[in-house]
């Protein structure tokens, strides 16, 4: 058999445990079927009768029959949490973050999925370049929704030239089949000045709108751009004005499709209200929050849930003294939130410290790239009080570690100051600086 998945783990009482299977067995078939991935797998076994072909370490195979409950669980964990290899973007788009990377970081750092298991299972976003007929029928069979899509633009040929691949606008017909089976999507449209700005961006909104409802959101986010660009496409950054022009163009689709549709659909990230130099939109502009992942209304849910958190506490005198460090996007916001936590707490001292981005570049300034070594570099020298907080996603997910492999013990080290990290939440972000949650 093609598909063939080892089995790590069986918890105590399951049904697995009953049967004798244990780690290091091969699950090959589930009623005759053989398992390409974790959604197959799970789609199987909610039947209340299942046969099982299970191979042992010694290459003999048992035939299990089981019966249990509608959607009762076997208690089996695999090898590949995915069940099956994760799919290798084969684009060479001219705005791909991973190509930007500096050489002799860990080989994960340069994997470039482009998994629509990974959309439904993490948020990842694809291009459909690499969504074969097969995974198309298995989204729909397997409702795998939202499939969040890198449109990117919807002139073909415009896609086929800033994905580098002949099939990118071809792949947009996939749009339809998804459409037309009521997948619901969420979008994202990276801009690249001189490419799908202006008037393109003007036309891909325009051809989109064509999905909703199925389409629930649209996000415009402005290309990062390290300074490992050497043998890249030339892109420049962004100006304040070219901003404040996005901006124009978003609100007045927004304006146009809300009457109809009651959703603003299109949206700016929030970078571009701070290179605008404007105003965050309130929270009822955003739908939602569909599109957090992509830094849409990350400041303004950050800033209504501190205010909010804050407004409930009962004020006090005693002294605090840390200091925050975040990148230079989130940096005027913090400082405005921490001057209204001294409105209530005047003897908390929360010193908000920009960390500049010497490691990939300037113009990159989200606080999620900032290396450990910046953090030391730019720290070093300044007194940083009884703690020093930084934000949850400058660390690998689940690990205490930077992007640059510094753990945050040897940055503590270096610093000669204990590191608190920040969830998401506002009231995360007040609890830790008032010493809770430490």
């Amino acid at each position: 058999m093609e598909h063939r998945h080892m089995i790590s783990s069986v918890a105590k009482g399951s049904i697995a445990r009953e049967m004798g299977i244990e780690p290091g067995d091969i699950l090959l078939s589930v009623n005759g079927h053989e398992i390409e991935d974790i959604f197959d797998y799970r789609y199987y076994i909610e039947d209340e009768y299942l046969e099982l072909l299970i191979e042992k370490p010694d290459g003999e195979q048992w035939e299990l029959e089981i019966e249990k409950e509608e959607y009762e669980d076997l208690g089996m964990e695999f090898e590949q949490g995915l069940m099956d290899e994760y799919r290798h973007c084969h684009n060479k788009c001219i705005f791909c973050f991973i190509d930007q990377m500096p050489p002799g970081m860990r080989d994960t750092l340069y994997f470039k999925d482009d998994d629509s298991r990974l959309s439904f299972l993490q948020g990842n976003y694809v291009t459909l370049t690499n969504m074969s007929e097969h995974d198309i029928s298995r989204i729909i069979k397997y409702r795998l929704e939202p499939i969040n899509i890198s449109f990117q633009t919807m002139n073909p040929e415009l896609r086929c030239r800033m994905l580098h691949n002949r099939f990118a606008g071809e792949a947009l017909k996939k749009v339809d089949i998804l459409y037309e089976a009521g997948i619901e999507m969420n979008g994202q449209i990276v801009l690249c000045k001189g490419f799908n700005d202006g008037d393109e961006l003007e036309f891909s909104i325009r051809e989109l709108t064509k999905y909703l409802p199925n389409l629930r959101s649209v996000s415009v986010v402005p290309v990062g751009l390290s300074k490992y660009r050497d043998g890249l496409e030339p892109l420049i950054s962004f100006t304040k004005e070219d901003a404040r022009q996005v901006l124009e163009t978003v609100h007045k689709w927004q304006e146009m499709l809300y009457p109809e549709h009651g959703v603003h659909f299109i949206h700016a990230s929030d970078e571009w209200y701070l290179l605008a130099e404007e105003e965050l939109p309130e929270e009822s502009c955003y739908d939602g929050y569909l599109q957090l992942e992509n830094g849409v209304g990350m400041l303004r849910l950050l800033e209504n849930e501190f205010t909010e958190a804050l407004e409930s506490e009962i004020g006090d005198d005693i002294e605090r003294n840390v200091t925050i460090a975040t990148g230079q996007l989130a940096y005027p916001a913090l400082c405005r939130l921490m001057e209204r936590l001294r409105e209530k707490f005047p003897n908390t001292k929360a010193d908000v410290r920009p960390v500049k981005n010497k490691f990939f570049g300037e113009s990159i300034t989200v606080s999620g790239l900032i290396t450990g070594g910046d953090l030391i570099e730019q720290m070093k020298e300044i007194t940083l009080g009884e703690r020093m907080l930084i934000p949850c996603n400058m660390l690998r997910i689940d690990e205490e570690v930077f992007l640059d492999d510094y753990t945050v013990s040897e940055v503590e080290k270096a610093l000669q100051v204990p590191l608190n990290i920040v969830k998401s939440s506002g009231q995360d972000l007040l609890d830790t600086v008032l010493g809770r949650n430490i």
